[in-house]
């Protein structure tokens, strides 16, 4: 049976916090949230297209900043926070971007996608009871971790590696914080989720006008809409899976449809590598993790 948002549980009295939550799949997932009768926090980078977001969430909500190319901004974020936290889903991304450094000199796509939401969730985790959601990408099969250069200082930058790497990053991350909150047997769950090919601007930020046309005509033939994207994410953040999950749509190559586990790559699976992505993230922030 395909699982739609019908059949999602209700979460009254509980809160979600969803990272880019002011469009695309980020906006659907807050939607879905709030809808189900959580009160939803929408983390976005820019407080006026949250604020107009917000209106077509219509349930429980509140607007907080959040940057997530600034640690300094995560920092802020998590040490003014009161209260538990049901769900984290760290949604916010950026895709195949021209090279761009972070606030703190990161790779924009390693920074963003993968050490801002690595600082993030470690400093909200004293409040987190629940689940953790994070949004990997079938491009994940084609990223790898380069531990030497993550963040192409001495390689010739290319956005595809550098997407792939971030999203490999993203499956690693989950791998290695649900062995962590296993063995001090918390239960929190780590999991992720992939929307598949859902339309969206993602991607579209500095890149040729021509190319961008292209990518949206083929999306609105091709791809499916955010709320069917965001289905992943909620199945992740409601139903009873097992911790390290991978979600993702049920029909061809995982591109389009409803949510069911998937399966990540070779190196999505490597638990030295999730060991050492962890270790050098640390240092990279400088974030305190348990």
């Amino acid at each position: 049976m395909r699982w739609t948002l019908d059949q999602m549980p209700r979460l009254d009295g509980r809160t979600a916090i969803v990272t880019g939550a002011s469009s695309g799949v980020g906006l659907a997932t807050a939607r879905g949230l709030a809808r189900a009768g959580a009160h939803v926090v929408l983390a976005v980078r820019s407080l006026d297209r949250g604020r107009a977001a917000a209106r077509a969430v219509r349930g429980s909500n509140e607007v907080r900043s959040l940057d997530l190319a600034d640690l300094a901004s995560v920092r802020e974020f998590a040490a003014s926070w009161r209260g538990d936290v049901d769900v984290l889903v760290n949604n916010a991304g950026v895709a195949m971007v021209p090279a761009a450094r972070t606030v703190d000199g990161f790779e924009m796509q390693f920074g963003t996608n993968h050490l801002g939401h690595f600082a993030l969730t470690n400093l909200l985790l004293p409040h987190i009871t629940g689940r953790v959601v994070s949004l990997a990408s079938g491009a994940h099969r084609f990223g790898t971790i380069d531990f030497d250069d993550p963040n192409f200082e001495r390689r010739r930058y290319q956005p595809v590696a550098a997407y792939g790497q971030s999203k490999l990053a993203n499956l690693l991350f989950v791998l290695e914080l649900q062995r962590r909150l296993a063995q001090r047997g918390s239960p929190v769950r780590a999991l992720a989720a992939h929307p598949g090919y859902t339309a969206s601007n993602l991607g579209t930020h500095g890149r040729n006008r021509l190319l961008v046309g292209a990518a949206r005509l083929a999306g609105s033939l091709l791809a499916q809409g955010p709320a069917t994207g965001a289905l992943p994410s909620l199945y992740a953040a409601t139903q009873d899976l097992p911790g390290a999950s991978y979600v993702g749509p049920d029909g061809w190559r995982e591109l389009r449809g409803h949510p069911t586990l998937v399966a990540r790559s070779l190196q999505a699976s490597d638990a030295d590598a999730a060991k050492r992505l962890w270790d050098m993230s640390r240092r990279l922030t400088g974030i305190p993790t348990s």
